[in-house]
């Protein structure tokens, strides 16, 4: 509502790598299937993700850029960079 009290039809979505789901194929690329979700998070990027292009469909005023973000670097894997590699994630 507040978009369109405005005239703003531009928006940018902060998605998710987790809309793949489990990788058909390595390395991903902006032509793999998505909606495989494995989670709940992964999920609710996916529905959001479909609301956006629904409705740039709906109304060719709007303009939407999905960024799909990876975690590209993990931690070190000898362990003394980063998270412990044998242990519990520590930044859920």
């Amino acid at each position: 509502q507040a978009m369109k009290a405005h005239g703003v039809k531009n928006i940018v979505f902060s998605s998710s790598a987790t809309v793949y789901g489990d990788p058909k194929y390595l390395p991903l690329d902006e032509n793999h299937p998505v909606g495989g979700c494995t989670n709940p998070y992964g999920k609710s990027k996916y529905f959001i993700e479909e609301m956006i292009r629904d409705l740039c469909k709906a109304d060719k005023d709007w303009n939407a850029v999905i960024l799909r973000y990876f975690n590209p670097i993990g931690a070190h894997e000898s362990g003394m960079i980063g998270e412990d590699p044998q242990g519990i994630p520590n930044n859920l």
